[in-house]
């Protein structure tokens, strides 16, 4: 199913790939220890070699046709905060030009996420951690069609209620204390959130993706596809 995805092939212009079953075994050793790319054991091979094939994938976006592969149709959408590794500090222009930002648990990336009735991630968009929630909503159902939009009262808005009231979506959000005029609040539909915490309880046993070890957004999305990836193939 996705080996048509891979850089490599024999099809492909350039040189081939060696065994790109063992490269995938090698990310994913990565990805699941969050390991330094130096500290990748003899057996897979010299690690630079594999980092800078790693980067080729990166910036062909494979890891991200590997997920739309597996991907289904959203419903839902919620957030989590991963905090920065020290790893995952120093990139070129600083941290001001990746998702990275000072929170209350200091450095950190806020990963905002779509997931469908199945709790699979569909989209998904990196933050940095003090930026509210509800920001990156509107580019992240952007397109999409769906029934119903569960969240937390971070994503209490009055202008994501009113698109989804457009759009004719059940409103299905947890509420401030101090909104003047409660809305409606579905309980029964709003106990299947759980799917979304679930969904993040899976992701973060990723290590490199619980620590964010990398240093650079580009780099840290592609382990998040592949995470989520595996995650759906379960």
């Amino acid at each position: 199913m996705i080996e048509s995805h891979c850089l490599g092939k024999s099809t492909d212009p350039g040189r081939s790939g060696r065994d790109n079953r063992l490269f995938m075994e090698v990310v994913l050793w990565i990805v699941r220890t969050g390991s330094p790319w130096r500290d990748l054991p003899a057996l897979f091979g010299n690690w630079s070699t594999a980092f800078r094939r790693f980067s080729d994938w990166r910036t062909a976006d494979v890891f991200k046709q590997i997920f739309d592969a597996l991907s289904g149709d959203p419903d839902m959408e919620y957030a989590t905060i991963v905090k920065i590794h020290r790893h995952g500090q120093g990139a070129k222009g600083g941290p001001q030009g990746q998702a990275i930002g000072r929170s209350k648990g200091g450095m950190t990336t806020k990963i905002l996420a779509l997931t469908d009735a199945l709790g699979n991630l569909v989209r998904f968009r990196l933050m940095p951690g003090q930026r509210f929630d509800s920001v990156e909503v509107p580019s992240l159902i952007d397109g999409l069609e769906f029934d119903a939009f569960i969240a937390d009262k971070a994503f209490d808005s009055n202008a994501i209620i009113a698109e989804l009231n457009e759009r004719g979506a059940t409103v299905v959000i947890s509420q401030h204390p101090r909104r003047s005029k409660p809305l409606l609040l579905d309980r029964e539909i709003y106990k299947w959130r759980h799917l979304i915490e679930n969904f993040f309880c899976k992701l973060k046993e990723f290590k490199r993706i619980a620590m964010r070890t990398d240093k650079i957004d580009a780099s840290f999305s592609a382990m998040t596809y592949l995470a989520a990836a595996i995650i759906h193939s379960q």
